[in-house]
């Protein structure tokens, strides 16, 4: 027998001390506490292996931190400044609106361009909050990362399923004149959202 490898009796002997000792600790911890840590995890990807959208905020926070780049900041951050009072679907709907738009031969076909787009143009923007000469704080951080992780969500490819394709909504205490040209797609919390014809 080679040296190299361990005899049998040993290994054994280390695999029965190594289940005794976690035998020792599983009685000390309580059945509730033995059934959540058994409970099924969520994952946030569907049966395909893309992601899927997670709508409760339990769930979206138990996710890790997402990995960031510049157009990952800039999606959250138009979350943020235009959507982080709304409901999650909100929040997503309007996710689907800045990424629609970035697959649109009409708009820019980056996320950064897209929600900067006429940022020079006082209150003639795309996006409000680019344009409006206020500065943009980020004030709530535990917002800014539920954000976060819609937006990472959604660049990596959850369904757009809620807005039916729209490129544009508004609040709706606002009357643009587009939204009397444009078919509303979907109503979200105080968000109306249309799809662009041309």
């Amino acid at each position: 027998m080679s040296s190299s490898q361990p005899q049998a009796g040993s290994m054994e002997l280390r695999l029965s001390s190594l289940m005794f000792d976690e035998r020792a600790a599983l009685r000390g911890i309580s059945p509730s506490q033995v059934a959540r840590l058994g409970a099924a995890v969520r994952s946030p990807f569907g049966r395909n292996g893309a992601p899927r959208q997670i709508y409760n905020e339990a769930q979206l926070m138990s996710l890790p931190r997402p990995r960031s780049n510049a157009q990952h900041r800039c999606l959250t951050e138009a979350l943020y400044f235009e959507a982080r009072g709304e409901p999650i679907r909100g929040q997503y709907a309007v996710a689907e609106v800045i990424l629609n738009r970035v697959d649109n031969d009409n708009y820019p076909d980056n996320i950064c361009d897209v929600v900067y787009q006429n940022a020079h143009r006082h209150l003639a923007c795309q996006f409000t909050y680019a344009c409006d000469g206020i500065p943009e704080n980020v004030t709530d951080r535990a917002t800014w990362d539920r954000l976060s992780r819609i937006a990472r969500l959604m660049m990596d490819g959850a369904p757009r399923t809620l807005t039916s394709g729209a490129t544009h909504y508004h609040a709706d205490y606002v009357h643009p004149d587009w939204a009397r040209v444009y078919p509303r797609t979907a109503t979200i919390g105080q968000h109306l959202f249309y799809r662009q014809q041309y």
